[in-house]
């Protein structure tokens, strides 16, 4: 007798059974739902006011489901019944942690954990109907396709629910995500396009490309992609399916894209050619036809075509989808060293201050003091005295250490005029953001800074932070600023602050580095500069704005 189909895949490639295996089921089990109709009802008084409580409901009652003895039809029926509330629960949950600081904390971490384990449940749920329609389900035979688009439909969201938090996805998703997708080919299903009404608007799709795109965007996790672009990526790649063709074999062309490599053995995404193996679990991603797609649809756009009449829809403009698409061939379609997230190698080291008030600190050699009434600064005295023994001097690298304005250490990825990547292997550290503001300078040149944003975080499976900086040209100056203001909206009193110089060359007039909250055009602030001296400016327009400072332009009156 041979092997069910899943069986056999599986053993062709050498995997653990154990990856795609499914608890048997339990006489015991007790869901709240049987079928679709009860399972209609049930949803009708699931309160989705408390999405902590709604996603405890759903798993819990998930599971049982899972557990029951139940025909096959009325086992799909219900599965694609909780499709809709399931993927809004999951959906308004994961919001929580949109924009998040690197590295989670742990209750944000508890919650990022509670996300994919629903995904996992709803997953096992398509698996056993999956297994029971090769095992003999009559009432399934005619669903195996669907139900193989829906299985990775669902391994592929376990993939990306840590990617949009920023984490590098487990071992565990990875070697079931290969896992699925190897049975899928086994049985000569992967390129079957199924419908699907719910989350791709009636288009059909197929498990392969639901495969390719995942593993893409994985790839592409170090761009920065806000939201709305790893959205729209998202429906580009399952629009351009048909350039999306996964092989056990390649051709290599000096002139064309080179391949990308999938280890189907592995617990890891996509990897460059030079560290592919001879090996039967070994598939290709040609990257011609998406070179291809990708250069056909940036020079429709460069010679006056509206995204819109590109099929590029209509949430950036030409310039953003330009600007994107040479990124994302740049990702996919040419040569790229391993970077420090995936590969560990001798590099020099850097330090970096994170935040406008430390940075002050490190470029003064001294902490920022706003100015305050004596009774103010009586109190400090006495905290510091009941702290420190002592009131603290004012200025010095030990008083810096004392009140925690020490820089961190980094690895150098790469580094050039405009652009950064980093890598922190300290196990601790401070928590950082998206457009955050930093400051890098080498150990042996403290007082030359290089004032930078964060406009991507990763962090690595070991648990470190990845980060992609860009700069903002010219040496910082630290200064302190005062105004006072009739208008709530902004900040009053005193603060500290950076000046830019004049870039000549690139045409950048001297700009100042505000904490958020203190711009207003017009608005006119009094400054002390470095040497001691003062200046009274009027505050022009706002060039940048990060999560912590506004970058604006000045007239000096």
């Amino acid at each position: 007798m041979s092997p069910p189909p899943m069986m056999a895949a599986l053993n062709a490639c050498c995997y653990s059974p154990r990856m795609l295996a499914l608890d048997p089921t339990d006489d015991l089990a007790r869901p709240a739902f049987k079928d679709a109709a009860s399972c209609t009802l049930w949803l009708g008084q699931l309160q989705l006011t408390n999405l902590n409580l709604a996603l405890a409901a759903l798993r819990k009652q998930l599971d049982e489901f899972n557990r029951c003895a139940l025909k096959g039809s009325d086992r799909l029926q219900t599965l694609e019944v909780l499709r809709e509330t399931i993927s809004l629960v999951q959906a308004d949950t994961g919001r929580k942690l949109a924009g998040k600081k690197l590295p989670l904390s742990d209750d944000e971490f508890i919650l990022l954990l509670t996300i994919s384990s629903l995904w996992q449940s709803f997953l096992n749920g398509y698996l056993r109907c999956l297994q029971g329609a090769e095992t003999g389900d009559k009432a399934l035979t005619g669903y195996i396709a669907l139900l193989c688009q829906r299985a990775m439909h669902y391994s592929g969201l376990q993939i990306t629910n840590f990617l949009r938090a920023g984490c590098e996805p487990d071992a565990k998703s990875w070697q079931q995500f290969h896992a699925l997708y190897a049975h899928i080919e086994a049985i000569e299903l992967h390129n079957e396009k199924v419908p699907d009404e719910y989350d791709y608007a009636g288009q059909p799709i197929s498990a392969s490309t639901l495969y390719a795109s995942t593993l893409l965007m994985h790839r592409a996790r170090f761009l920065g992609l806000s939201r709305t672009q790893y959205r729209v990526v998202e429906r580009w790649l399952n629009l351009w399916s048909d350039a999306l063709t996964i092989t056990p074999r390649c051709s290599v062309s000096k002139s064309d894209a080179p391949p990308l490599g999938i280890d189907l053995s592995s617990a890891h995404g996509l990897q460059s050619l030079q560290h592919a193996v001879d090996k039967d679990c070994m598939r290709f991603i040609a990257m011609v036809p998406l070179s291809k797609q990708i250069r056909v649809k940036t020079i429709l756009l460069q010679q006056g075509q509206l995204p819109q009449q590109a099929a590029l829809g209509n949430e950036l403009s030409s310039k953003e989808c330009v600007t994107l698409l040479n990124k994302l061939h740049a990702c996919w379609c040419e040569a790229q060293a391993d970077s420090l997230a995936e590969t560990a190698r001798k590099v020099p080291h850097v330090q970096l201050c994170i935040g406008l008030e430390k940075i002050y600190s490190q470029l003064a050699q001294k902490p920022f003091r706003p100015v305050k009434d004596k009774s103010t600064s009586q109190q400090d005295a006495r905290r510091q005295i009941e702290t420190f023994g002592r009131v603290l001097d004012s200025t010095g690298q030990h008083a810096l250490q004392e009140l925690g304005f020490v820089p961190e250490e980094w690895q150098v990825d790469q580094d050039d005029l405009m652009t950064a990547r980093l890598l922190r292997t300290m196990s601790h550290g401070e928590r950082l953001g998206v457009n955050q503001l930093v400051s890098v300078f080498t150990p042996n040149n403290s007082q030359q800074h290089k004032l930078a944003w964060v406009h991507m975080i990763s962090v690595t499976r070991s648990g470190y932070l990845y980060m992609g900086l860009n700069y903002l040209l010219g040496q910082p100056q630290p200064i302190s600023i005062r105004g006072d203001t009739s208008n709530e909206s902004v900040q009053s009193g005193s603060a500290a602050a950076l000046m830019l110089p004049a870039f000549e060359s690139a045409k950048l007039p001297a700009s100042l580095i505000l904490p958020r909250d203190w711009f207003a055009t017009g608005r006119t602030l009094d400054l002390l500069l470095a040497n001691g001296s003062k200046q009274k400016v009027t505050l022009g327009f706002s060039v940048d704005k990060g999560s912590d400072f506004e970058r604006v332009s000045f007239t000096p009156l």
